[in-house]
């Protein structure tokens, strides 16, 4: 009878090769070895490893965090010390895909980043299973988040009753459906705007960059739904906020999404490439900048206005958050839905040509919604028969020359199906950007998870599983018209801002904005390709495209919605 394999082999494999790497590093010290020699050594000595460490069917896999907690969960061993971490780049979301198929783990699959453990679901079964679970209710935190205030912001705060507190504020208050339809008149506002740029970018240099327009659109929208016109774009007297914001969020942008070891290691004495002490100065600004505005607000009043900050100040005294608390729920906010800031800002503060540097501002980022319907014009220009009949189920509905309003859009299904199959072929957050933390103990498909565990969902992974989805590589918005699916959280076929009790709460927010922007796209301009159409795709925080879109535009209709274009 053949003798089972034990895990001693893999972790005296990775012993020896890190002893060897030492070895090495001594040698070259000592004798002055050259560089390119000692590294080429090393890196061989790292490939024999990693080519025989993958583990698969049999189970035992994981890597070195699971040495304390032995599991049978199949997976990857990874490389010496810090295990997967090489696989977790910019197309994570697909090598960790292709992986969990070939090891036959797309239920569950164990792996190590550094030092941290971590599952992950290729399958709707053991993602609701992970999503919707109480023993998955907080989120594993990166040192950066944390010293940046997330902990003490919607949707990242830990389980508990501050976090309720939050939960029950952003659904009755932030996010209900009345402020969504309050907010409506930004939407349009910004909509005419957005075209009008687009126009006069297409009649200026005879082709559109649509990413540029998308996010600064998104840019306003935000800040003037979060903090009201007091940091509007496009105001004269509150320029220096608006551009002090849009540092400050590109700084954190830039702390957020750099790797850090001490995310991945029990380091956190050290600060090896300072973020500790830049997070701690950026947090400060941010409480200066956002509490002074909250004070402001708070002294000028803030009746009948419908930004969240207002919306925050005028809650019950029961239900009221302290200054600090403000300052992190709007900061946060803020930053996980607003595009970051390019050069132009600190241009623009060198030159002091603030409304110049302001009306030329190039973003990058990872808004959400500048991403999806960058994406969706994407699959228009390439699928000009979608565009077609999307562009008729507008002018039924709205006529040929009449403006869009929320109104119109539950009855624009084939709007929505396009919305859903962009969802479903692109979605931002592939992995469920924040994953979920095991705060004790708890099975899943039947294996024990230990607590401390990070749990992450390849949303990408289940989207394209030609097992869930008919022809999943086909852009096919009438499937979403064939079968009514869910995007909310209900259905884990299809869920990009995630289910159960961490679900993003802006979902609603978000996706009324998208559909509105879309239908007024498609019911403005026709879409034309100005070049090949790269979907090459970039995972950062959110999953773009690679190459931004360049379109070429023309008019449909004759009418004009509030004198523009």
């Amino acid at each position: 009878m053949k003798k089972p394999m034990t895990t001693t082999r893999p972790y005296l494999i990775s012993n020896l090769a890190l002893l060897l790497i030492l070895l090495l590093l001594c040698l070259g010290l000592t004798h002055q070895l050259p560089s390119l020699i000692l590294l080429s050594l090393s890196y061989a000595v790292l490939s024999f490893f990693f080519s025989t460490t993958a583990r698969g069917g049999g189970g035992g896999g994981g890597g070195l965090a699971w040495r304390k907690h032995p599991t049978n969960l199949p997976g990857p061993i990874g490389w010496p010390l810090i295990g997967s971490i090489p696989t977790m780049g910019t197309l994570a979301h697909r090598k960790l895909a292709s992986l969990s198929t070939s090891l036959g783990a797309t239920r569950l699959m164990a792996f190590s980043l550094g030092a941290k453990r971590v599952i992950i679901s290729s399958h709707p079964e053991t993602a609701k299973e992970i999503l919707a679970a109480s023993s998955f209710s907080d989120r594993p935190m990166k040192e950066s988040a944390r010293l940046l205030m997330f902990e003490r912001a919607m949707g990242f705060a830990p389980s508990g009753e501050y976090w309720r507190q939050l939960r029950r504020i952003a659904a009755s208050h932030m996010f209900s459906p009345r402020r969504i339809q309050r907010l409506e008149g930004v939407r349009q506002r910004i909509g005419d705007e957005m075209e009008v740029g687009l126009w006069g970018e297409m009649v200026g240099r005879g082709v559109v960059e649509l990413k540029g327009v998308l996010q600064r659109g998104a840019l306003r929208n935000v800040v003037e739904s979060v903090f009201g016109m007091v940091m509007g774009i496009g105001g004269e007297q509150d320029g220096d906020d608006e551009v002090e914001l849009g540092l400050m969020i590109n700084e954190g942008y830039d702390l957020i999404g750099s790797f850090n070891w001490e995310d991945y290691f029990p380091l956190k004495l050290l600060d090896f490439y300072g973020v500790k002490r830049r997070c701690h100065r950026l947090a400060l600004k941010v409480r200066g900048l956002v509490g002074r505005v909250i004070r402001e607000r708070r002294e000028g009043g803030c009746d009948g206005l419908d930004d969240f900050l207002s919306v925050l100040l005028r809650l019950p005294k029961e239900e009221q958050l302290s200054d600090d608390d403000m300052v992190a729920v709007l900061w946060v906010t803020a930053l996980t839905v607003v595009p970051a800031f390019e050069d132009q800002i600190r241009n623009a503060c060198r030159t002091g040509n603030e409304f110049k540097g302001k009306s030329e501002m190039v973003f990058r980022g990872t808004d959400t919604v500048a991403i999806l319907l960058e994406w969706a014009m994407a699959r228009m220009v390439l699928h000009p028969e979608i565009q077609a009949k999307a562009q008729e189920e507008l002018d039924r509905c709205v006529g040929p020359d009449g403006p869009v309003h929320d109104s119109h859009l539950p009855n624009l299904p084939y709007i929505q199906a396009i919305v859903k199959e962009t969802l479903r072929m692109h979605p931002p957050g592939p992995l469920l950007s924040w994953a979920r933390l095991a705060i004790h103990d708890v099975h899943v498909d039947k294996v024990l998870i230990p607590a401390g565990t990070t749990a992450m969902v390849n949303m990408w992974a289940i989207a394209h599983d030609p097992s869930i989805w008919a022809e999943p590589w086909a852009f096919r918005p009438e499937r979403f018209v064939e079968e009514e699916v869910s995007v909310m959280g209900s259905d884990l076929r299809l869920a990009p801002f995630g289910s159960g009790r961490r679900v993003c709460p802006g979902k609603a927010l978000g996706l009324a904005t998208v559909h509105l922007w879309l239908a007024r796209l498609l019911h403005r301009f026709e879409w034309r390709g100005a070049g090949a159409v790269d979907l090459s795709e970039c995972l950062r925080l959110s999953m773009e495209m690679k190459k931004p879109l360049k379109c070429r535009i023309s008019r449909r209709n004759s009418f004009s919605s509030g004198g523009v274009v």
